[in-house]
């Protein structure tokens, strides 16, 4: 198994990294500039250029190139803009699962977002354009032969991880450490039983390994 994460310069897609370093899975930094690629090759860390802006025959060759037989979509526009956001979280989302369809990548796993699939709470977000893009790609994946996990992180902070969560209903609100976003993932890669499944949870008291199982 080799991991491709798409967007490992992201906060989440970095924490991944140690994840993965930690229980030894093979893995590519899917980065975005030829910056990040020297820093990161600098630590010893395989690296793949991609640019989810390009055509898709230059995804398509970069995810080819990486060698991965699992896809952790991790990446997005970070603010920069309603015309990025779409580029990015909607299109360059759907056309790494054509892609990943097109060359025979079974395994997706989808970080999206707390409420995508709740309009009534969209306008209150402030962010409602990224809410509308992370929908629309959620629910293209679902239309997919993939093998795909999505997960719906509640709001993420910067503090140190629990390792444990709880599930959260429809409605519903919470807030999670990245650093458990990132053991989320990691236990969902190595577990085939959330195949098919989407997590909704923020911080809670139940251990993650008892959650992805």
């Amino acid at each position: 198994m080799k991991v491709l994460i798409i967007g490992a310069h992201g906060k989440v897609g970095h924490l991944l990294i140690g994840e993965l370093q930690s229980r030894n899975i093979d893995f590519v930094a899917g980065l975005r500039s030829q910056e990040q690629i020297k820093a990161y090759e600098e630590n010893n860390i395989a690296t793949q250029f991609i640019d989810l802006t390009a055509s898709l025959d230059s995804i398509k060759d970069s995810i080819e190139a990486s060698g991965a037989d699992v896809i952790v979509f991790s990446a997005g526009a970070g603010g920069a803009g309603y015309d990025m956001t779409l580029q990015i979280d909607l299109d360059g989302a759907i056309k790494t699962m054509m892609v990943a369809e097109a060359i025979g990548i079974k395994r997706y796993i989808m970080v999206s977002s707390l409420f995508s699939d709740n309009r009534n709470k969209w306008d209150a977000s402030g962010i409602k354009p990224y809410m509308i893009a992370k929908h629309y790609a959620d629910d293209h994946l679902r239309g997919t032969n993939l093998d795909y996990t999505i997960i719906h992180p509640g709001g993420l902070t910067d503090d140190d991880g629990t390792g444990k969560i709880k599930l959260l209903g429809k409605d519903e609100a919470g807030s999670i450490p990245r650093a458990d976003v990132a053991k989320a993932l990691a236990l969902i890669i190595q577990n085939s039983n959330t195949i098919g499944k989407e997590y909704t949870f923020a911080s809670g008291d139940e251990p993650e390994e008892d959650i992805f199982d």
